[in-house]
């Protein structure tokens, strides 16, 4: 969740400023090139990179509102895995459930899918947040990669049936999800109650409102409802265990006077961008790495994001339940929590401005908790080295510099991990909140993985 959503209209003036510029993927991030399409490249891979650029481009990404974000991923994927599944069946599908032409182009489906499932969640994003430039800066880029994508493949019957079965299968789950609630309610509401007694929530500094109070209403891709996995409740004020969170957190999370090392603060900086759009850079490193096919690559894509998706909307039920303090109330106002083992800093900082949601469960704990255990499950094996950059670093550490700061993992476990500690380290969350994410994400990622597009031979 973002710590500048008043910055929506200000970033989409820099959207608008790179349409000009095409762009192709590569394995840690988007080079500036002409847009490329080739019947050797995996489309699918292409075009969740293309997904993710357009986010940044619309205003959603890197830090804005990963709900949407989320939820688009997951349309356009689910369009993409349908309509390559019914073109060749391997896996069960989500929506579309046809048997497309013989020779129908692979290539032209998955464009097709992509682009019209895209360009249909952009053109419908909440107004308020995201002025109409911002969601023409996604189409255009969306559009440009859909141009260079069909000009890549010769035409004929096969191109113009694989259109036709992708255009298809986004129009099913488009439908699908036209009701789904995600545009019920205002994001932003001013009016929100705020808590009057210990350890209840209150709007963070600087921000007068919560944010989107109502998201657990949402209807989930996979989980029967947003409650399914619930973790338990935040520790009570007078326990010693809360004690001990609120001292790791004012201490390690704090703006001045930190106990953080150099080491610990990049970890803090390099997690603050969304979940949704690092964890798919995270599993397109991987997939590449793994040499998936476009069947494969396909389920994982699908999976990883309605999982994600139904992880926030699992912990904004969550959230909006306990309507737990965030550490910066919490430290200020310690004196009336009842613990004496918390001191009071009505003057205390975290390392970034606290986004405007209650604390527990930490929904980037759960995205990280989800995204591991759908990414082990699908490539079989938790041992993998593999390298990420982050779009919320300084100018010059970003995985658009030249030379990005990258994080090592040789676990995908532990990528998981660290960004969960991230959130103590950058004074978000106890670690309480972090833990439970955690374990709720592996619990709804498990779901995903075993009930939905599952192999066609067993």
């Amino acid at each position: 969740m973002s710590t500048h959503i008043s910055g929506a209209v200000r970033r989409h003036r820099l959207a608008a400023a790179v349409l000009a510029s095409a762009i192709v993927v590569s394995g840690l991030g988007w080079v500036a090139s002409a847009p490329v399409a080739s019947a050797a490249s995996n489309a699918v891979i292409d075009w969740n990179a293309v997904a993710g650029q357009a986010a940044r481009d619309a205003c959603l990404s890197p830090d804005n509102d990963p709900l949407h974000e989320a939820r688009m991923y997951a349309i356009a994927h689910i369009a993409i895995h349908d309509a390559l599944n019914a073109i060749d069946r391997r896996y069960e599908p989500y929506t579309y459930d046809v048997q497309a032409p013989a020779g129908s182009s692979e290539a032209a489906a998955v464009a097709a899918a992509a682009r019209s499932a895209l360009v249909a969640v952009l053109l419908d994003l909440p107004s308020e947040l995201f002025p109409p430039a911002c969601g023409a800066a996604g189409i255009a880029t969306v559009e440009a990669a859909y141009t260079a994508a069909l000009a890549a493949i010769p035409d004929g019957l096969a191109k113009s049936q694989g259109v036709a079965v992708g255009e298809a299968a986004a129009t099913a789950i488009v439908a699908l999800r036209s009701n789904d609630h995600a545009n019920d309610a205002p994001l932003v509401d001013v009016d929100y109650p705020q808590g009057t007694e210990p350890g209840e929530y209150k709007f963070t500094p600087g921000f007068g409102f919560a944010f989107a109070p109502k998201w657990g209403s949402v209807t989930p891709f996979a989980l029967a409802d947003s409650s399914q996995f619930a973790s338990g409740p935040p520790y009570p004020l007078s326990s010693k265990r809360y004690a001990e969170d609120f001292n790791e957190v004012k201490a390690f999370g704090a703006l001045e006077d930190s106990e953080r090392s150099a080491e610990q603060t990049q970890i803090a900086k390099f997690w603050v961008e969304s979940s949704p759009l690092a964890w798919n850079r995270m599993a397109r490193t991987i997939a590449v790495g793994r040499g998936l096919d476009m069947w494969e690559s396909a389920r994982l894509f699908g999976l990883l994001n309605m999982g994600m998706t139904d992880g926030y909307i699992g912990t904004f039920q969550e959230k909006y339940v306990y309507n737990f303090w965030r550490p910066v109330t919490a430290i200020r106002a310690a004196a009336t929590d009842g613990n004496g083992d918390t001191d009071a800093d009505p003057d205390w900082l975290p390392l970034m401005p606290t986004p405007p949601i209650p604390d527990h469960d930490s929904g980037h704990s759960v995205e990280g908790g989800v995204a591991a255990t759908i990414m082990r499950q699908v490539f079989g094996t938790d041992k993998v080295t593999f390298a990420v950059c982050s779009f919320s670093l300084g100018a010059g550490e970003r995985c658009d510099a030249a030379s990005p700061v990258m994080r090592h993992f040789t676990r995908i476990s532990d990528a998981a991990d660290e960004n969960g500690e991230s959130r103590i380290l950058v004074g978000f969350h106890f670690r309480h909140a972090v833990v439970d994410g955690i374990a709720h994400g592996k619990h709804i990622g498990n779901w995903t993985v075993g009930h939905y597009m599952q192999p066609v031979d067993g």
